[in-house]
């Protein structure tokens, strides 16, 4: 009974490594991208490429065990939930609320320690960020909301409370 139970469950493991969701991959430029809206400095760039935009974007780079199932599926979700919550190639597609209120976020999420998660960093050590990078991002997501508040009413990118 055991055999045919790991029999079956190899089986199962074999069939599903040909089952893959949809690759998170854009082709061509973004044109709700935050950066047609807002500055994103060099610095800026670099940082939120090697520690965000696997998961908060158009174009994930997947690195090799993405061919892996039931590995796959689980960055799926990751990166569905990720561009769920805050997708930078689609920012500007949103309210100014939702803008403004995610680059709050941002900030909370940065100072906090919650971003990028830990089972991101596990794999990609180069993703943790510095002190240094950290008040970047923070500085960075403080100026839009600065450029948002200096161009649009307070109301119209806040909730009353």
């Amino acid at each position: 009974m055991i055999k045919k139970i790991l029999l079956f469950l190899l089986l199962a493991l074999i069939v599903i490594q040909f089952i893959h969701p949809k690759r998170n991959k854009a082709s061509g430029e973004q044109p709700n991208y935050i950066g047609k809206v807002h500055a994103v400095p060099g610095d800026v760039k670099l940082i939120l490429d090697k520690a965000c935009n696997d998961c908060h974007s158009n174009n994930t780079k997947y690195p090799w065990y993405s061919k892996l199932q039931p590995v796959d599926w689980w960055l799926d979700k990751h990166i569905q939930d990720g561009k769920k919550h805050l997708n930078y190639d689609e920012y500007t597609n949103r309210s100014l609320r939702y803008q403004y209120h995610k680059m709050e976020e941002t900030i909370e999420m940065v100072k906090e320690g919650e971003m990028p998660l830990n089972s991101y960093t596990w794999v990609h050590k180069d993703a943790k960020l510095t002190d240094a990078e950290k008040n970047t991002l923070l500085n960075w997501a403080g100026s839009v909301m600065s450029v948002m508040e200096s161009k649009y009413p307070i109301d119209s990118l806040k909730r009353k409370n």
